[in-house]
């Protein structure tokens, strides 16, 4: 980091939601490095002991906490936030949900499942899933973002202009992120901390993970931004690019269908393949495979395609 001094704001500075209107838990200057502990998406409902009855059972009122707001001085409408992604300290537990109604087949997969995570937080090792299949991890922050500038409170759920869940992976160490600022100090947050996910997390969950994160602020005055933008430092898939990998298609005329159809064959290649429930390969395909969309210009009918790591398998 570029800053003398780190801060570092706990997990319990924690808040549901954005709100211009809640107070900043610290004030920094541009330049200034902060540590913040971050809380899982479950807000600390699911633990290494929770069983998948707890699924049905969340408070949705405690999903995903964020931890913060920090006021940067000087930063004021219509400048931008560079946040410089430093390093994260990952904490070894994570799990992942099928919740009911929530998901890219909510319609298909009804019932709640669970699968808690150990994975070594130091060597980040791939986790074991199975005991034929091992995740490849990549540690990330699944929202962060500043807070909007219509008063509040705003759900903390969609992803928005101003950042928020945005689920992207590449949002990793080495990655500089810039956020437009809407109100006064920017109010930064940041939370929902993964240690592996795929492009697209279909089934709604990651490896949803507590940890830390490392952030340096700077600002960028007067440079208007309509929504984030991000550099990544190099290769975005070297972890799962090894092996290879399966891919299926959805073709037709609408893209969400056809990604719809391109997770579902899937999913029916992974559960016959390697003998899952259909549930076990819906997470597999959330935590670590991809949705691409292939092709958007041959009207009337698109292609989405959806690749899986055959690193995991093999």
């Amino acid at each position: 980091m570029h800053s003398n001094h780190v801060h570092t704001i706990h997990g319990a500075r924690h808040h549901f939601g954005w709100d211009r209107a809640i107070p900043p838990a610290l004030t920094v200057a541009p330049g200034a490095g902060v540590a913040f502990e971050c809380l899982d998406s479950s807000g600390g409902q699911l633990l290494a002991t929770s069983t998948v009855a707890e699924v049905a059972t969340l408070d949705f009122a405690r999903i995903n906490p964020v931890t913060g707001p920090v006021f940067v001085d000087g930063a004021e409408p219509g400048d931008v936030l560079k946040v410089t992604i430093e390093h994260f300290k990952p904490s070894g537990f994570g799990w992942t949900a099928n919740i009911p109604g929530f998901g890219l087949l909510a319609d298909q997969f009804r019932e709640a499942a669970l699968k808690i995570w150990s994975y070594d937080a130091q060597s980040l090792a791939p986790a074991a899933y199975s005991a034929q299949g091992r995740i490849p991890l990549k540690p990330f922050a699944g929202t962060i973002g500043v807070a909007p500038g219509e008063p509040g409170p705003h759900s903390i759920v969609p992803p928005r202009r101003v950042g928020g869940n945005l689920d992207v992976r590449d949002l990793a160490a080495g990655t500089v992120l810039y956020l437009p600022i809407e109100v006064p100090g920017a109010l930064f947050s940041v939370g929902d901390t993964h240690a592996a996910q795929g492009d697209g997390e279909v089934c709604g969950t990651a490896i949803e993970s507590p940890m830390s994160v490392a952030l340096t602020f700077d600002l960028l005055k007067g440079e208007r931004l309509a929504t984030p933008r991000f550099t990544t430092p190099g290769p975005v898939a070297r972890h799962l690019d090894v092996k290879g990998y399966e891919v299926t298609t959805g073709v037709g005329p609408d893209l969400m269908e056809g990604a719809r159809s391109a997770v579902s064959q899937m999913i029916d290649l992974l559960a016959r393949r390697h003998n899952l429930p259909a549930v076990e390969a819906y997470m597999l395909c959330s935590v670590a495979g991809d949705l691409r969309i292939s092709e958007i210009v041959d009207q009337p009918n698109w292609v989405v395609s959806f690749y899986f790591p055959r690193v995991v398998f093999e």
